[in-house]
């Protein structure tokens, strides 16, 4: 006879996986930035000593998130809530200052944060507790125009609310990474393929008339193709991010050793902090940080399978997409492997707000974890 045992503690693999990405986050941040603090700010540790501060915060909401029920993020009240709060503060910074020619900030005095990383959880946790109520027709999300008005529509309709928003900060990249956490959190609920190739045959030439659309991202494309072209103009960034990568050789130059970061890659300590862990720690340091991002997968699709009911599955399963589709696409951005674009490193770059709801987000997979059933 079977019987059903439940787990009394977290997934400590995923806990550990988590801590030891901050914890090489907050060194790569002051390895990276000391020099540029230094110059700007006068002090060395202004940056790392922002980031531990969010860190701290984080960890407290994480270990709050843990010991909280996860069911309770299930009521309508909180669903909406979130969605619309999020709507609001993305419309909200239209009204505000520009920072850096773009309205993705909202600021109180030194304190600033990104609603769009907020965004990606509240998608996330509408289309699981969407689906979830759905459950029954959304076993089979047949290509018909009935599914169409019933499931599809209501499941996209905020989402692409949230992303056209996004879009219009201007925002590309982390619309593009909402877009494919959603795609990836339909398909796990049923998705036919014939939505998924009616969706890709809009959503590419959509991307393209919006890069076509804007100079600066037709730029970043060309320097992507032709780095050799511009290499002190549009493509300065990318090469200066592959001369880091390069000379990390096999160990790398050493932890703080960085030459790159001396002024010559630009944003060393946010979305191209990777390339600074290749310099220093090289090939040994970046497979490691790969590793443990594998492994964050693998124990977030894990709890996954084995959550109690289906919105905890879904949630599981978002949550590991948001976390691996961001860090891929790090990844392939500091490689050159795509056209650049500024998507921090999740739980390593600098950035208060991506690192926030990562942890608030990773508290919520490991209460799943928790609860959890095993035979």
């Amino acid at each position: 006879m079977k019987k059903m045992l439940r787990r009394d503690e977290s997934d400590r693999w995923l806990f550990g996986v988590t801590l030891g990405l901050c914890l090489l986050g907050a060194v790569m941040i002051y390895s990276a930035s000391a020099v540029t603090a230094g110059h700007d700010y006068g002090h060395s540790y202004y940056f790392l000593l922002r980031q531990s501060v969010w860190l701290v915060l984080g960890i407290g909401g994480m270990f709050a998130l843990m010991r909280m029920d996860y069911r309770k993020l299930r009521e309508p009240i909180v669903v909406y809530s979130a969605l619309c709060a999020v709507v609001l503060m993305l419309v909200g910074a239209f009204f505000l200052d520009k920072s850096h020619a773009t309205h993705r900030w909202i600021r109180f005095g030194p304190v600033g944060f990104q609603p769009s990383e907020i965004a990606k959880f509240a998608v996330i946790l509408y289309l699981a507790w969407f689906l979830d109520l759905k459950r029954k027709s959304a076993a089979r999300l047949e290509f018909t125009k009935k599914d169409f008005l019933q499931n599809i529509l209501p499941a996209i309709g905020p989402i692409f609310a949230c992303v056209g928003l996004i879009l219009l900060q201007p925002d590309l990249g982390t619309s593009v990474d909402i877009v494919l956490i959603a795609t990836a959190i339909l398909f796990v609920a049923g998705l036919s393929w014939r939505w998924l190739a009616a969706g890709s045959a809009i959503a590419f030439p959509a991307l393209a008339i919006l890069i076509v659309s804007a100079p600066y991202r037709m730029a970043r494309l060309m320097a992507f193709l032709h780095p050799d072209l511009d290499p002190q103009g549009a493509s300065f960034q990318l090469v200066q991010s592959l001369i880091a990568v390069g000379s990390g050789g096999f160990t790398g130059v050493g932890l703080m050793e960085s030459k790159q970061k001396l002024f010559y890659l630009p944003e060393a300590h946010t979305d191209f902090i990777y390339a600074v862990i290749c310099e220093e720690l090289g090939f040994i340091g970046a497979t490691i940080v790969i590793a443990l991002f594998a492994v964050y997968a693998w124990r977030g699709i894990r709890a996954a399978f084995s959550a109690p009911d289906n919105f905890g599955r879904l949630l599981a399963l978002g949550i590991t997409a948001m976390v691996i589709c961001q860090a891929l696409i790090n990844f392939a951005v500091v490689l050159g492997m795509v056209p650049t674009k500024g998507i921090p490193l999740p739980f390593i770059s600098y950035g208060g707000s991506s690192l926030l709801v990562m942890l608030l987000a990773t508290g919520v997979l490991l209460n799943i974890s928790q609860q959890a059933e095993q035979e």
